[in-house]
């Protein structure tokens, strides 16, 4: 349909047939979806097993989730076996983390973090004071209010134009102060550095300082320190399973260890997708879920300006370790904060260097599901922030080296023995996240500065009848994030979906 200011934009002509490239959650999401609107769908995935990068290595035993380790508003994949009649309960069992941070500081003091609001106010007053406490439930006001009139207007709707944000809720945005930035908004309510930690590290997540990022990116906080972080039985990567099982039932063809090389093109129109196997494979529509710039460059075989000019989040090094130890002090997922924090950020994103004074995160995915190990054995996922492949650093010749940093680094923040006790290792640099498929090794994909968020931030829609979906484009970044995607991308082929408020508000 032609699209019009107040409308959104859809695909035009015949619907039936629909690829998805690409069995990510957001893919998966969107087939779900389609498969439920009777759409006949087919899934083609490159690995021999669903997940994209909620991918699984098994190794001697040991199960490692080779991508994101937090799961957070599990109503949204709810909402997804939702449109297939299927009860999320009877495919997949989340269990809440609890606590579900443990951070630890420099100055050796430990805050565990909580969902429950009384519950965080009773550990911030017991560890720091009555009056951080009174900041903190403030501070949990405001971030209610901004999910409330942010993921409605702002991140659970395709957006086709800077027009389409104007709203009462845009108002509600500004009044509240959304769009200063993160850092000093945080500081109106929490005075000491370790609550203000806490509460904006997530803009990692969205590639940027807490400092440059804006104040509407603490519903990132309100997410997973609000809203609760779970714990799949069998691992993250149970949630893509889990998924891809439930649309098989319903219909979905799922075609795995087939590499998609090209998208055929008729004009500004999409007939299918060609494998490397030489096989063409006909379509209505076209979803890609490989990282958008990517699939532009090589499936598409196009570069538009709105890419080119993107600029990326921080990349990460990833060491997954099986180990022999336990260690009684940490809970599942677990933040060594350092001394620095704005130096920090300086050094990853602005002088594109290594963290001389690391800040970590170490998941225990053990520490709620021990069968994820042999017995006795725990599964350790360290994560240290690194600069992205814009930086001058070789990584062929850095990692040997950067190991022993990181194991160092955990040694000394209280893993003690952690490098003599590894006995299965699994390691992940910037130029492996980049050799997987993610531009410029950027697993958190384009950092969402406020010219590329929202209406700024790559559309998800190409031609007559490409849909991308995924981090890269709309909404953007994170677990809950890539599963609105594939909703949006889904109704970009279906129309808006009527019946999605009445089961979100179920």
């Amino acid at each position: 349909m032609r699209w019009l200011p107040g409308t959104q934009r859809t695909v035009s002509g015949k619907t039936d047939d629909v690829v998805i490239v690409g069995a990510g959650l957001a893919g998966l999401s969107a087939a779900m979806r389609l498969a439920g609107a009777g759409r006949k769908v087919t899934v083609v995935e490159r690995e021999s097993i669903p997940g994209g990068r909620a991918g699984r290595i098994s190794d001697r035993g040991f199960e490692f989730d080779t991508g994101p380790t937090v799961l957070t508003m599990p109503d949204l994949i709810a909402d997804a076996f939702d449109c297939l009649g299927e009860d999320m309960t009877q495919w997949l069992t989340l269990d809440p983390v609890a606590p579900l941070y443990r951070a630890f500081y420099h100055d050796e003091s430990v805050l565990n973090v909580h969902a429950d609001t009384n519950q965080m106010a009773q550990e911030i007053e017991s560890v720091i004071g009555p009056g951080e406490a009174a900041g903190y439930l403030k501070y949990v006001d405001f971030v209610t209010d901004l999910y409330k009139y942010e993921m409605k207007s702002f991140i659970d709707r395709n957006i086709d134009s800077p027009l389409d944000l104007i709203s009462t809720d845009l108002l509600k945005l500004i009044k509240l102060g959304g769009f200063r930035k993160l850092a000093p908004k945080v500081s109106e309510y929490l005075k000491d550095p370790r609550t203000q930690r806490i509460y904006s590290f997530q803009s990692m997540y969205a590639g940027l300082s807490p400092y440059d990022a804006l104040a509407i990116y603490a519903v990132i906080a309100y997410m997973d320190s609000v809203a609760g972080v779970f714990a799949p039985k069998g691992g993250m990567h149970a949630l893509p399973q889990a998924m891809a099982s439930a649309a098989a039932k319903h219909g979905v063809k799922f075609q795995y260890n087939t590499e998609v090389t090209k998208v055929r093109m008729s004009g500004s129109r999409a007939t299918g997708v060609e494998t490397s196997s030489g096989e063409f494979i006909p379509a209505d529509v076209v979803v890609l879920n490989p990282d958008l710039p990517v699939a532009y460059r090589d499936l598409l075989g196009v570069q538009p300006w709105s890419v080119k000019r993107l600029k990326y989040s921080p990349s990460c090094y990833l060491m997954l370790a099986g180990s022999s130890i336990k260690y009684d002090h940490i809970a599942h997922h677990n933040i060594h904060f350092g001394e620095s924090w704005s130096g920090v950020f300086d050094e990853l994103i602005d002088q594109k260097v290594l963290m001389t004074d690391p800040s970590v995160l170490v998941t225990n995915p053990t520490f709620s599901d021990p069968s994820l190990a042999p017995n006795g054995k725990q599964v350790y996922y360290v994560l240290f922030p690194t600069p992205n492949l814009d930086a001058d650093i070789d990584w062929k010749l850095t990692g040997p080296r950067y190991r022993e940093q990181v194991i160092s680094t955990l040694e000394a923040r209280g893993y003690t023995g952690f490098g003599d006790a590894i006995e299965v290792e699994h390691i992940t640099t910037p130029q492996d996240w980049a050799d997987r498929g993610m531009e410029r090794g950027a697993p958190f994909a384009a950092a969402h500065s406020f010219l590329q968020t929202g209406p700024f931030r790559p559309g998800n829609m190409y031609g007559d009848n490409v849909i991308f979906t995924g981090s890269g484009t709309q909404p953007g970044v994170g677990v809950p994030m890539v599963l609105v995607s594939g909703r949006l991308a889904a109704e970009r082929i279906t129309g808006p979906d009527k019946n999605y408020r009445s089961r979100a508000q179920r």
